[in-house]
């Protein structure tokens, strides 16, 4: 080649104007086959030195060619001739020798600066520039984004992106999207408008038009490929490669770095590709096929490598394209869809791909073959051509007929010389295929079909290829020299090194027996574990023994898992994923799966193959319906091949499932030695959130490991917070395509392939991009993988129950479950759709409410409409059969799907094109398949838009609720939903504020009312007054409700309760007021006693007017203290006797008296009285454990006294705890109907009548009557006296306090006398020559000094409840809260008696504790926030005194008023607050200075305020409101409906929860009360919890005969059905412990013993009270 400065010497002889032209031509010349023309706006402005070196730059070796040509154009032919001349040739050497070498060096720095500036532009029109360092990742594309649009075309910005989802979605279609223009219009040539020497004719057969630059070509599809590889981190190269080859592409295998031209082999992006192909082989006279299937990089196959030598019409890849297969471009060529001629990445690119046979006779060859094609002219292509000519089986060369020294007989010359086989193809000759030699033939191309020579060439290929060739195998690229390996980086060698080291403790092992010698926790020991598990939901005959030795079983099992754990291979594995740095740990997980999979290929393969080979024999026999033991034993070898197959199958999943195990072992034991078992949860949770599927339950054990999948969680939780996710299941049958379906829509990484899939089930989270999470409710897709239903492996082994259980999990987890169906015809999917149906029924009655989406798979026409409404019909009429089979299965009402779960045919349905676009393994994905998936994501996300929000937490509940429920044979039953319990009892909290505020806010309006009423300024209260007064707190309370219920994150959920709280405030608020109202009513009491009224006020002033008189009298007699008593008390008794001399006083009541007269009016022997009395037996009576002694045989006239005998032998050895049960539930509805009978009496305002006893009394006899009719005994005389005096004495109290009260405010005398001290004082002050308004302050004082420590006590009383309410922590939860905390401090003090009473009367028991937490929380714990709430409202009252005195004495002063103003204004203002008594203003008429009133009375308030300030907090018990009394109207205001097993207390905050179930986790031994075995006295430790998932029985009754099944003990009446009690698989040790604690005060108190069935099992001893306490709080959650 000419140097640079011929060239330029050359230009410069050219004249100014024929520059100009010369640069025109330059700018539309094409050099056929060569490189791109010079951009016009490099050559505007260029001289011509700078044109040379754009020639140059541009046209390397072709420039002198290049100029030549120009210069012809423009009739230069002279320096044509000299420019010939000058250059030597081509290859020609210039008399310099080193001349040609430095122009080769500039031409090559120049090609490398053109082709970065090329490289640039396109990664910037395809928006990637700031990606080609930064690369993209996975991360990037595997999350929720908006859809891709199939049928529109797509700009340049966004065509990568858009390339790339594709692609993730398996659509082939990625290589060929349309981009969109920015005009369509023809724009004409600038260029030819110039050129005043082109004629028309020039212009019409021109070869090139040069457009203008700024309207460029769109971007080449392969170069929008390469642009993403380039961009991609390796991560990312490797998915995109991947899905490449499932789309039957060809896969780079030598790449020019855009930028540097170095070559890399991407050997990695190659790693996760495997082939599966059929040999056929001859064997006499017949074909044998072969099954092969392994990782790509471990194939040795025949290499078959395509080249071209210079420019050719013919199109390499297009001829390669009809080797491998016909109907689809696995090369991409230049007459595929939107090709373009300008192409900038594909130049020396190598692309492989393979020819996998399918076993077929039209195969094409009989093995795989490798099919490589160098993209590019080889000729200066020496790298890669070197390469591949020497990797290959054959080499396949187009080229044109060539003359000696041309520069590719080189090349041929030294093919030919090579051994190995060689086919020329000639295209410029129509030669035949002709044999020039052994291996190397020669064939024309011209003027032949492409099908013609594709067959020759098949031909040629398959001879070669029979007989001896080289092979080639990936891997064996990292040894080629001068290339770069990607996986020669330093962090994949560094995470492929950790790999080996796990791998290289493999090699050589049986692969059956790894997993038992590496991972032994997953195996038998976790297979018996599940097994020996599942036995405590089937237990019969002694129950809690039998549990008891299989939770030793269990732990032994664990223990021995400890023991096992931390094998070689999992010491490595942690040590690698714990200590490696994230991109390391990346390549490491990476080739952990790579290696693992290719280390068990072989061997799967073969038995596959055997699995494949003994199941059609299998089939073969049922054809033929051959029952006999041939077609068993066939089928046991098949249950062993297959366990052959689970056994050899080794990968990932099974190091995690290893993981997860030794994690359970250690946890199950509590061990706290500080190994490094406590983080693998964490390492899980890191995996799971960068997108690596895990294993949600273990399909060969068939088992979901709870405690391992709950902390997994919680650690994910913990990194992303509790974040909202939409839970997406799948269930279809096996190998109905259902990963495959997955993995195409999200971009997952479930396993798929034919046979064996996925065993078990596996969850995936997907992220939600930012852009998408405005329209959803959920941050995260979490994505449940599962087995198939119907599993071949699984035949025989129960598949029915295993499928059942399996659809019931996923159904439940999913908010939404796509049943996958394989085919369209109803009739094959009877069995799927009925277990479907029944998960779905299962559901509804567990008020679980997910959605579903039918998907048909691999229908021929998706189209045709009509057949497919006629296949939705037939599909709805087998929906509604099945709904109809399930109804009745699981005994509940359906007549049709659409009863069962909200269904519409229409929408629900989808049909899927068959996913292959031909027949396997060379067919490529159908892009209507890619199509649906869109569409059927499309439709899912829209219906998650209106899904309600599942959490994370919430998730990991339902995971637990639903297979513990599963363990149990009646999932219904037994299902417990801890999400829908949490969040029931967040609302009892709430419920609990809501009703506080009302209740505080009410007890407040009713202390003010008192006040008036108290100071008789209130003669009425009408309720709608007190509506009114609440009618601002209960509308902030309705507005709160409004907000909770509309905003909580759980307002799904919260909506089913939400009318029913609404309806139960409103009842309370309505209660209170009610309940306020009566209490106030007492003003109409007060009315009936106004004539009581006025005497007191008469007595009050005449008193008053007394004592001044005699002040007046003794005054200047005497200065004597005692003489002035004296004098006084002298005249008092007169005083008292005038005043109440003619009014009868009210006597004190004798009730013990009257009791005794009651008792013997009934008949009852005063002996039986007087002993019940001194031993006090009756006090005992609702609290005794056995009351056999109070019961005696019915008496008949035919009963002969053998009979008797035997009644009395029953009476004393099956008094069972029912009965012993019913007595004292009848004594505890006797005591609390007494009460409020005896408190419907009007004592307190009109005193105590004996008949109110007597008729006590008579309603007792009657009860106790009507209680023996419908016993088959009855109690004795001294049951009844016994009843009597408990009744009398609960209510003697009563009546005594309220006959107290009636005495004071009715009995004259009492009343006079109380007044004496105060008139002593006012008698002393008028002695003293005090002056009216001295006297009138000190009175007012007096009054004040009463009233005001009432209302300080009172509102200190308020304060201290509402205190105690909000802050103490057994009284701010709910129900529930506060019967643990009862059960923590009876544990806490071991109080037997506290037990037992709490056992019998629970809410006594709760009331004492309430009162006894009272009673420590202000006078002990927190005694000084008590005395700090007393001094704030003793401040309070002082103010509220001062502003009184002060406003009074304002107002009359202002007005001119005289006292009694005064005293009115002061009274009306206080009236709210205190109980100030009237005053008589008559005595006190001569007062006219009211500030000298004012200063005597704030004196005397002075002293009050100071003595308040060390008032004593007992001083509140003798006041009207008492803080526990308040609590306990709060708190005990709900369910006390009690187990009709164990008699444990429902713990509903709300009194009537209807129709919710009564429910407590409390549940206990029947020992506690009492029960025991039929005619034994072995007393049952059995748990309720445990019963009811055994398969024992129990009598609703004791004298009945009928059994019922615990599992179906709701069936057994009223008082079962309304109670759900869930197994509990937790060992309750509070309730052992007291079992334990307690046995021999539990033996005396029922007369029973702990033995035989009854023995305490060893088990329970070993809890201490701390073990037992703390146990209440697990209990709980």
């Amino acid at each position: 080649m000419a140097d640079r400065e011929e060239l330029l010497k050359t230009l410069k002889e050219l004249g100014d104007e024929e520059f100009k032209k010369f640069k025109r031509h330059l700018q539309q010349l094409n050099i056929p086959g060569g490189s791109s023309v010079i951009p016009k706006s490099d050559l505007e402005k260029a001289d011509r030195s700078d044109a040379v070196d754009k020639i140059v730059e541009t046209y390397n070796q072709q420039s002198v060619e290049v100029v030549r040509k120009i210069l012809k154009k423009i009739n230069r032919n002279d320096l044509v001739e000299k420019l010939s001349n000058t250059n030597t040739g081509a290859h020609g050497t210039d008399m310099d020798g080193n001349k040609e070498k430095q122009s080769v060096n500039i031409s090559e720095e120049g090609n490398r600066k053109k082709q970065q500036t090329e490289t640039e532009t396109l990664l910037s029109r395809l928006h990637l520039l700031d990606k080609y360092e930064q690369k993209l990742t996975p991360a990037d594309f595997l999350k929720i984004v908006p859809p891709v649009k199939h049928h529109h075309d797509t700009s340049e910005k966004d065509l990568a992106h858009t390339f790339l989802q594709k692609l993730m979605m398996l659509d082939y279609r990625a290589r060929y999207i349309p981009v969109r223009q920015d005009s369509p219009e023809v724009t004409r040539d600038p260029v030819l408008d110039d050129l005043d020497d082109f004629d028309d004719f020039d212009a019409l057969f021109s070869t090139s038009v040069d457009y203008d630059q700024t309207k460029q070509f769109h971007v080449h599809p392969m170069d929008v490929q390469m642009s993403v590889f380039h961009c991609s981190d390796s991560f990312l190269k490797q998915i995109m490669i991947t899905k490449l080859s499932q789309c039957q592409y060809a896969l780079p295998l030598l790449v020019p770095d855009p930028v540097t031209m170095d070559i890399e082999c991407p050997l990695w992006t190659f790693r996760q590709i495997a082939k599966s192909w059929k040999i056929t082989q001859t064997k006499g006279d017949s074909n044998v096929v072969t099954r092969k299937s392994m990782p790509i990089c471990k194939a040795e196959t025949p290499m078959v490598s395509f080249l071209r030598l210079g420019s050719l019409s013919v199109s390499k890849s297009q001829l390669m394209n009809t080797l491998i297969n016909d109907c689809h471009s696995t090369f991409f060529h230049r007459n595929c869809p939107v090709s373009t001629k300008s192409r900038h990445l594909m130049d020396g690119v190598a692309e492989i791909a393979w020819y996998c046979p399918a076993g077929k006779p039209n195969d094409a060859f009989t093995d795989c073959i490798a099919f490589c094609n160098l993209h590019g002219d080889a000729l200066v292509i020496e790298k890669q051509r070197e390469i591949l000519m020497e990797k290959s089986s054959v080499n396949v060369v187009l080229l044109p007929t060539l003359e000696r020294g041309d520069r590719s007989t080189t090349v041929i010359s030294d093919l030919l010389k090579s051994s190995k086989p060689l086919i020329c193809l000639i295209v410029d000759n129509d030669c035949g295929a002709v044999k020039i030699k052994e291996g190397k033939y020669k064939m024309g191309l011209k003027d032949r079909s492409c099908s013609d020579v594709s067959e020759e060439l098949k031909g040629i290929i398959g001879n070669i290829l029979s007989g001896p060739h080289s092979s080639f195998q990936l891997e064996t690229m990292a040894e080629v020299s001068g290339i770069r390996v990607d996986e020669d980086d330093t962090v994949c060698k560094k995470g492929k090194s950790a790999a080996m080291k796990i791998v290289n403790l493999l090699k050589g092992m049986d692969v059956l027996k790894i997993k038992d010698e590496f991972l032994p926790c997953q195996g038998k020991l976790w297979h018996d574990w599940c097994k020996i598990n599942k036995e405590q939901y089937r237990l019969k005959g002694n129950i809690e023994k039998k549990k008891c030795k299989i939770q030793q079983e269990l732990e032994g099992i664990r223990r021995e898992q400890c023991a096992a754990s931390r094998s070689d291979l999992i010491k490595l594995f942690i040590g690698s994923l714990s200590s490696l740095p994230s991109e390391e740990r990346k390549y490491f997980l990476k080739w952990i799966q790579i290696l693992l999979d290719a280390l068990s290929t072989d061997d799967l393969s073969s038995i596959i193959q055997k699995y494949d080979e003994k199941w059609s024999e299998i089939l073969d026999l049922m054809k033929k319906h051959d029952k006999s033991d041939q077609l068993t034993k066939k089928q046991t070898q098949l249950e062993e091949i297959s366990a052959e197959l689970q056994s050899a199958t080794f990968c990932l999943e099974h190091i995690f499932r290893e993981i997860g195990q030794i994690y359970e072992a250690h946890k199950s034991l509590q061990n706290q030695r500080k190994t490094d078992w406590c983080k693998y949860p964490e390492l899980a949770a890191e995996l799971m959130i960068s997108g690596h599927p895990m294993e949600l339950m273990d399909g060969d054990a068939g088992h979901v490991p709870l405690t391992w999948i709950s902390s997994l969680l919680d650690e994910v939780i913990m990194k992303l917070g509790d974040q909202r996710v939409f839970v997406l299941s799948v269930l279809g049958v096996q190998s109905s395509g259902k990963s495959t379906m997955l993995n195409a829509m999200f971009g997952l990484q479930f396993a798929v392939g034919a046979g064996r899939c996925t065993r078990g089930a596996f969850m995936q989270l997907v992220k939600v991009s930012e852009e998408m999470k405005k329209d959803f409710q959920f941050d995260y897709v979490l994505v449940v993988d599962t087995e198939g239903l119907r599993a071949l492996e699984l035949a025989g082994n129960t598949t029915v129950h295993h499928d059942n259980e399996l659809a019931t999990f996923v159904v439940g987890l999913g908010n939404m479950t796509l049943i996958n169906i394989y085919g369209e015809n109803p009739a094959d999917m009877s069995d799927i759709l009925q277990i479907v149906v029944q998960a779905f029924m299962r559901m509804k009655k567990v008020k679980l409410s997910p959605s579903c989406v039918f998907v048909h798979q691999n229908v021929a026409d998706i189209s045709a409409a009509e057949k497919n409404m006629d296949g939705k019909r037939r599909l709805q009429e087998k929906l509604d059969q099945m709904a109809k089979l399930a109804a009745k299965e699981e005994d509940c009402d359906a007549d049709c799907f659409s009863d069962v779960i909200s269904f519409d045919v229409k929408e629900d349905v989808k049909y899927f094109a068959q996913l292959w676009e031909g027949s396997p393994p060379m067919a490529p994905p159908n892009p209507g398949y890619s199509e649906s998936v869109q569409e059927l994501k499309n439709f899912i996300l829209s219906k998650a838009s209106q899904s309600a929000e599942t959490t994370l937490s919430q998730f990991k509940s339902n995971i637990k609720d639903l297979w513990n429920a599963l363990m149990n044979e009646h999932f219904v039953f037994s299902f417990r939903n801890t999400q829908e319990i949490s969040v029931y009892r967040k609302l009892e909290v709430q419920y609990g504020n809501w009703t506080w505020t009302l209740r505080s806010n009410m007890l407040m309006i009713e202390n003010q009312l008192h006040t008036r009423i108290e100071y008789g300024k209130l003669d009425k209260v009408e309720i709608s007054y007190l509506h009114k007064e609440m009618s601002k707190t209960y509308e902030e309370i309705k507005k709160g409700m409004k907000t909770f219920f509309d905003d909580d994150r759980d307002k799904e959920m919260l909506a089913q309760w939400r009318r029913r709280f609404e309806i139960k405030i409103k009842e309370f608020h309505d209660d209170q007021v009610r309940e306020v109202k009566r209490k106030l009513d007492v003003i109409q009491q007060k009315k009936a006693c106004k004539k009581m009224d006025d005497k007191k006020t008469e007595f009050e002033n005449k008193l008053l007017q007394k004592s001044k008189e005699l002040a007046h009298q003794l005054k200047d007699k005497t200065r004597d203290e005692k003489e002035l008593e004296k004098q006084f008390n002298s005249v008092w008794s007169s005083w008292v006797t005038e005043l109440t001399g003619d009014i009868k006083p009210i006597e004190d009541i004798k009730l013990e008296e009257d009791q005794s007269t009651i008792l013997q009016e009934l008949g009852i022997e005063w002996s039986l009285i007087h002993e019940s009395k001194t031993c006090g037996r009756y006090k005992k009576i609702s609290e005794i454990g056995d009351y056999l002694h109070y019961v005696t045989p019915k008496k008949s006239r035919d009963l002969v006294s053998q009979a008797a005998k035997t009644v009395l032998h029953y009476l004393r050895m099956s008094l069972q705890y029912e009965e012993q049960n019913l007595i004292r539930s009848f004594i505890e509805d006797v005591e609390q109907q007494s009460l409020s009978l005896i408190k419907s009496k009007p004592v307190a305002t009109r005193g105590y009548s004996l008949t109110y006893l007597q008729e006590v009394a008579k309603n007792v006899k009657e009860k106790v009557t009507k209680f023996e009719s419908k016993r088959k005994y009855v109690l004795k005389k001294e049951f009844t006296v016994d009843l009597l005096l408990y009744v009398f004495d609960k209510t003697g109290s009563w009546i005594s306090e309220s006959h107290k009260t009636f005495k004071k405010n009715n009995d004259a005398l009492t009343y006079v006398e109380s007044k004496k001290i105060q008139h002593y004082y006012i008698f002393k002050s008028f002695f003293k020559g005090n002056s009216s308004a001295v006297v009138l302050g000190e009175l007012i004082c007096e009054k004040l000094k009463v009233s005001t420590v009432e209302a300080v006590c009172n509102k200190t009383t308020i304060d201290l409840a509402v205190e105690m309410k909000c802050r103490f922590p057994a009284f701010n939860g709910n129900r529930l809260d506060l019967e643990k905390h009862v059960l923590k401090s009876l544990a806490e003090k071991e109080d037997f008696d506290g037990l037992i009473n709490y056992i019998y009367h629970p809410r006594d028991q709760t009331e004492s504790f309430i009162k006894e937490e009272v009673e420590k929380y202000i006078f002990t714990k927190h005694k000084d926030k008590a005395l700090k709430i007393l001094k704030k409202n003793v401040e309070d009252i002082n103010k509220l005194v001062s502003r009184a005195l002060f406003t009074a004495t304002e107002k009359v002063k202002t007005q001119r008023g005289d006292i009694d103003m005064w005293l009115k204004e002061f009274s009306s203002l206080l009236e709210d607050e205190l109980t100030f008594d009237r005053i008589s203003s008559q005595n006190f008429s001569d007062i006219k200075h009211f500030d000298f009133l004012k200063d005597a009375i704030e004196k005397g308030l002075a002293s009050i305020i100071e003595e308040l300030s060390s008032l004593s907090l007992d001083k509140m018990k003798e006041f009207r409101l008492k803080p526990d009394q308040i609590l306990i109207d709060q708190l005990c205001n709900c369910c006390w409906v009690t187990c009709p097993f164990c008699a444990a207390v429902c713990t509903n905050t709300l009194e009537d929860h209807s129709p919710d179930d009564h429910s407590t986790p409390f549940h206990r031994p029947g020992a506690i009360i009492g029960e025991h075995y039929r005619n034994t006295v072995e007393m049952s430790i059995d748990f309720c919890t445990t019963n009811v998932a055994s398969d024992g029985c129990f009598y609703r009754r004791h004298d009945s005969e009928e059994s019922i099944p615990y599992k179906l003990y709701r069936t057994a009446g009223p008082e079962y059905a309304n109670w759900r009690i869930t197994p509990d698989e937790s060992k309750l040790p509070y309730w052992k412990w007291f079992v334990c604690r307690f046995q021999e005060q539990l033996e005396d108190h029922y007369t029973l013993k702990f033995q035989d069935r009854g023995e305490i099992p060893s088990e329970w001893r070993k809890y201490s009270k701390e073990e037992a306490i703390k146990s209440l709080d697990e209990m709980c959650e």
